[in-house]
């Protein structure tokens, strides 16, 4: 028996819970894995609120992330004994998640945990911070250097924005930060970030064109964020989207694009091929201070991880949120 969150919905609505399962539950999968710790994304605040329908099929254990050690395969990439770190595939939607205290997934959804990190610190990073790192190698791989000019991180107070904006000071560039959390200036500042803005600036209608300010953009927001920094971003500029955190609407015109060239590009870290999987870990484990990760994460418990998540949709949370699923 083990324990994990339980998402469940009847006639009379959804019901989370910790409960006592039994291994034989387990779905199917080529490795089975003792999990150390699980983290709490946004994806995961949805589906344990039930704001948006996240899990698609139930009983359903959610947790989009994991970390630990192998303790059955019969997959050739990984023996008993092995660390390794799950992020996205459809766990915790429509496979079980990571929020308990063991899982059996598919050996080919699996990455190592790079040595530099412990297996706590991986969740600091979770699917957030390996997203981040997707959108950093997007942008210099799309051509963005430092000398082009500033770099903007929306929505940095967040998971994939603190984890952003730490990679992208660590690679050199000039990191303009935006958050609607006046107090965690500071705390933006110690992850690497130069400038600080009030993400009032962004989150209104603007003009389709404006002052260009940006040679790169990290977007985790969406909707008119997402528009406006588009609308600031310099000739020939990139824009990497990968988040909805005010809305999945984007209410543009083509004017950026078709006068100034700007490339918007979309990224998607769920079902990543394992090639940028491994690259965007390798970023991480070669540019991303391990010692960070202690400012940018905060540690509960199994059962804590339930309101963690309904904080989260709130925006009540900073950073990451770690949760050791054995405690």
């Amino acid at each position: 028996m083990f324990s994990a969150i339980v998402i469940d919905k009847t006639d009379a609505g959804q019901t989370v819970s910790v409960q006592s399962i039994d291994e034989a539950q387990l779905p199917e999968g080529d490795v089975s894995i003792d999990v150390a710790y699980s983290t709490i994304n946004f994806k995961d605040g949805l589906a344990i609120t039930g704001s948006s329908p996240v899990v698609r099929k139930f009983p359903m254990v959610p947790g989009i992330d994991l970390v630990g050690k192998v303790t059955e395969s019969s997959h050739a990439d990984w023996k008993v004994g092995d660390t390794v770190v799950l992020n996205g595939w459809g766990v915790g939607e429509g496979h079980w998640g990571g929020l308990a205290q063991k899982a059996r997934l598919k050996g080919d959804w699996l990455v190592p945990l790079p040595s530099v990190f412990t297996e706590k610190q991986a969740m600091a990073i979770g699917t957030a911070g390996y997203t981040a790192a997707l959108c950093v190698d997007a942008l210099v791989q799309h051509g963005v250097t430092p000398d082009q000019g500033e770099v903007l991180v929306t929505g940095a107070t967040g998971g994939v924005g603190s984890v952003a904006v730490a990679l992208l000071a660590k690679a050199g560039f000039n990191v303009a930060a935006s958050s609607g959390k006046a107090a965690e200036g500071d705390y933006l500042k110690k992850l690497g970030a130069t400038t600080i803005i009030d993400r009032a600036e962004l989150s209104e209608r603007g003009k389709p064109l404006q002052r260009e300010r940006w040679a790169g953009v990290v977007d985790s927001v969406g909707s008119f964020t997402l528009v406006n920094a588009v609308a600031q971003t310099k000739y020939r500029g990139i824009v990497a989207a990968c988040g909805l955190a005010q809305g999945a609407d984007f209410p543009a015109t083509v004017m950026p694009f078709i006068l100034r060239g700007v490339s918007l590009i979309g990224i998607d870290s769920v079902t990543a091929p394992k090639v940028p999987r491994l690259a965007a870990w390798a970023r991480l484990a070669r540019d991303l201070d391990p010692a960070l990760l202690d400012v940018i994460g905060a540690e509960v418990g199994l059962a804590d991880a339930i309101q963690a998540g309904a904080d989260i949709v709130a925006g009540k949370i900073r950073g990451r949120v770690i949760v050791d699923v054995n405690r």
